[in-house]
């Protein structure tokens, strides 16, 4: 497998990373470290969880993967092979049960959110800890535009970045990274934490996928120009990528066992069709879908590691084995003229 050095960090982590919100709610605590073992004996180093995992989020299980990923930790006594990521929440989004709703990013949040993901990690430091989504109004999680009547009360980014610095030098947290981030955010974190002397952001992590590219819209620059690292979810877009719900309209997925309203973006008509394009175009070129669709984020100059989940070995073997897929000039051209036909339709 692999591996590169995150952002200007020394982070040095394997091309695919192992995503984890599946532990706890659609994975046993035996098929989270059944996981783990097999994907570090495969070569993957990086493990990407979130306090406020498992999904479907819930107070009855919140944090849950977390401490599976500890007890593994503490069993495997594997700690020093492996680079953990996990994140904390940002301002409520119906969150009302971590820390009372207390979760924006000011220093007495981060500081108990962190005290609270080592106690469950069973660790005594996490390697990337990052700010699940912004503190203060933008558009994600399938909002394409930005609306300032939106505006609120937010943190402000300096504050944030001295309280993370507070943690990295008590050495509870070595490097930070964005998650669900803009340009403008990208930029604003390099700019206060170079005019500050506050630790720089190492990564970012955002979706990408076949029908989400809008990393490409600005964001691929400013990381390049920036040296912030992309770590692509959502590669296979809930699933609809790997065509399964195609084949088997009551296939066991998030898209099936959780409301609909949850995640919308990946039940659109526009989703559907361009998946199942892609799943067309794959399979005239001899590949699954979701070969297709891992290779195509494994290929991409600006990802640096593609967040894969599973819900079995036997998928995760097949989002692993992926890495070994080359995509022909011929099927990226293909790729691209659909992308130009029906662009972005899960942004």
């Amino acid at each position: 497998m692999d591996r590169l050095t995150l952002g200007t960090s020394d982070l040095n982590v394997s091309r695919i990373c192992l995503g984890t919100m599946t532990f706890g709610e659609q994975n046993t605590e035996a098929e989270a470290h059944a996981q783990l073992d097999y994907a570090v004996e495969r070569g993957i180093n990086f493990i990407d969880t979130a306090e406020m995992y498992p999904v479907m989020p819930r107070a009855e299980t919140q944090g849950r993967t977390e401490s599976h990923i500890g007890s593994w930790l503490k069993k495997s006594g594997r700690r020093a092979d492996v680079i953990i990521a996990t994140k904390a929440a940002g301002p409520s989004r119906g969150i009302s049960w971590i820390r009372n709703g207390g979760t924006d990013f000011d220093a007495v949040n981060l500081r108990a959110a962190v005290e609270e993901s080592l106690r469950r990690l069973q660790t005594d430091y996490i390697d990337l800890y990052q700010l699940h989504w912004p503190s203060r109004n933008v558009p994600m999680f399938g909002q394409n535009s930005f609306d300032p009547a939106k505006e609120r009360q937010h943190v402000a980014i300096e504050e944030t970045l001295a309280a993370l610095g507070e943690l990295v030098r008590q050495g509870k947290i070595r490097h930070v990274g964005v998650s669900n981030e803009t340009p403008w955010g990208v930029c604003e974190f390099i700019r206060q934490s170079e005019q500050h002397g506050l630790p720089r952001i190492a990564s970012i992590q955002n979706a990408y996928s076949l029908v989400n590219r809008s990393f490409e819209q600005a964001l691929d620059e400013t990381c390049f120009r920036t040296g912030v690292s992309l770590l692509a979810y959502s590669p296979l877009a809930f699933g609809q990528l790997s065509a399964k719900y195609a084949d088997d309209p009551k296939a066991s997925g998030r898209l099936t066992i959780f409301p609909p309203n949850w995640s919308p973006r990946y039940l659109r008509p526009s989703v559907i069709e361009a998946c199942g394009r892609y799943a067309k175009l794959a399979r005239e070129n001899g590949m699954t879908p979701t070969q297709l669709a891992l290779a195509w984020c494994y290929s991409r100059w600006f990802v640096a590691s593609t967040i894969v989940g599973a819900t079995s070995l036997a998928q995760l073997k097949e989002n692993i084995d992926a890495w070994d897929t080359k995509l022909t000039d011929e099927v990226v051209r293909a790729v691209n003229a659909i992308h130009s036909d029906m662009p972005n339709p899960a942004q």
